[in-house]
């Protein structure tokens, strides 16, 4: 039996699978991932939460990269991967999809947004980090680019960042929360393009494994994690998951 043909089987048995995206399964979309040669990070320095919070100067860099499209985080299509895993969750094979990406595209591939955790947070709309209130780019694009105003919060006037985890800042409470209920209840816990190097993460495969769920790594270069999984497939995310749920 091949590996494509093995992990069919596995999510046909299982009752409750939990997906875990990372950036291999939006690279397909054209969406750079960040640590790569080429990557986002590869090409610009991260900024720190707590110097976007301290510097004038590092919020201005931070929205000219936003506004600008610089990092490429957004603005893409879903590619097959995504409408396989949306199609999974339609089937109520899928409970949730936990992800490490901000690019909003499982949304957009029709999963429903209750179903969806994103652990760093998204980078299609901003928010004050004062009262929470969202803050969508669109309104915010004029008048950075014609006078130069950097966001502020229309409520409270607090620092507006876009709703990402910088480096520095706490991880979201409730999407972890989220997660680690959804890893303890699943059966087979299934990895889609994460290198599985970023923690606290990267510890909910782990996790998944220790509670007795199967676990498979779909991943085009080998993670730490190998050895721990029942089932490993070095490989294209799109064209093994197109296969196996029949999506084009």
């Amino acid at each position: 039996m091949s590996d494509r043909a093995r992990l069919a089987e596995m999510i046909a048995e299982a009752r409750d699978v939990v997906v875990f995206t990372g950036a291999g399964i939006s690279t397909e979309s054209g969406i750079p991932d960040f640590r790569s040669p080429g990557g986002v990070w590869s090409r610009m320095s991260p900024i720190y939460f707590q110097d976007f919070v301290r510097s004038e100067e590092k919020r201005r860099e931070a929205w000219t990269r936003t506004i600008s499209g610089r990092a490429g985080w957004t603005g893409r299509e879903p590619n097959a991967g995504h409408r396989a895993v949306a199609r999974l969750v339609e089937q109520g094979k899928v409970s949730v999809v936990i992800t490490q990406n901000v690019d909003d595209l499982h949304r957009v591939s029709g999963v429903p947004p209750e179903q969806i955790i994103e652990l760093h947070g998204n980078a299609t709309y901003a928010s004050c980090l004062e009262c929470g209130l969202r803050h969508e780019l669109e309104e915010l694009k004029g008048p950075f680019l014609e006078r130069g105003v950097i966001p502020a919060c229309r409520n409270c006037g607090g620092i507006v960042k876009t709703a990402t985890i910088s480096f520095g800042q706490s991880m979201p409470e409730e999407p972890m929360q989220r997660a680690q209920e959804a890893t303890l209840a699943c059966d087979l816990f299934l990895v889609l393009g994460s290198s599985l190097v970023v923690y606290p993460a990267a510890g909910f495969p782990i996790m998944a494994k220790r509670h007795g769920a199967r676990l498979a790594i779909v991943n085009r270069e080998p993670t730490e994690q190998d050895m721990l999984a029942d089932l490993v497939l070095h490989d294209e995310i799109g064209p093994v998951m197109s296969q196996i749920v029949k999506v084009n």
